[in-house]
């Protein structure tokens, strides 16, 4: 059983409970166990180390002093994530190279399955 502590109490509770069951302190958001609720510690605000603060796109009411967030999304966690990628396909310059013109090309590349299907049918019907 996977578990996490409570922000209020320290105490162990199940990954998936909606508030805890020692201290009825609300762990996920709007009740609902798929939203999880960020909460800041002690004395501390989310938003100065948020990526959507950061970039000036969040529009949450409470910005920038926000205890409590559903968007919470850790800018330094972020940045950490990003080099894990790209040191995985530098040392491989090719794979790197078909990686991204495959990203960019994303639209071309379903055009293209959509017409190999289209004549592959074309030819099984005549």
């Amino acid at each position: 059983m996977a578990s996490i502590f409570c922000p209020r109490c320290q105490r162990k509770v199940d990954l998936q409970a909606i508030a805890c069951p020692y201290c009825r302190a609300e762990l996920k958001a709007f009740g609902h166990p798929g939203i999880p609720l960020h909460r800041a510690v002690a004395n501390e605000y989310l938003c100065k180390a948020c990526t959507y603060h950061l970039d000036d796109s969040c529009n949450y009411p409470q910005r920038p002093l926000a205890k409590v967030c559903t968007l919470y999304d850790n800018f330094a966690e972020q940045q950490i994530e990003n080099r894990g990628l790209s040191n995985r396909y530098r040392d491989i310059p090719q794979a790197s190279r078909i990686f991204n013109w495959i990203r960019n090309n994303q639209t071309l590349l379903l055009f293209l399955g959509l017409f190999l299907i289209c004549v592959l049918i074309t030819i099984s019907t005549s």
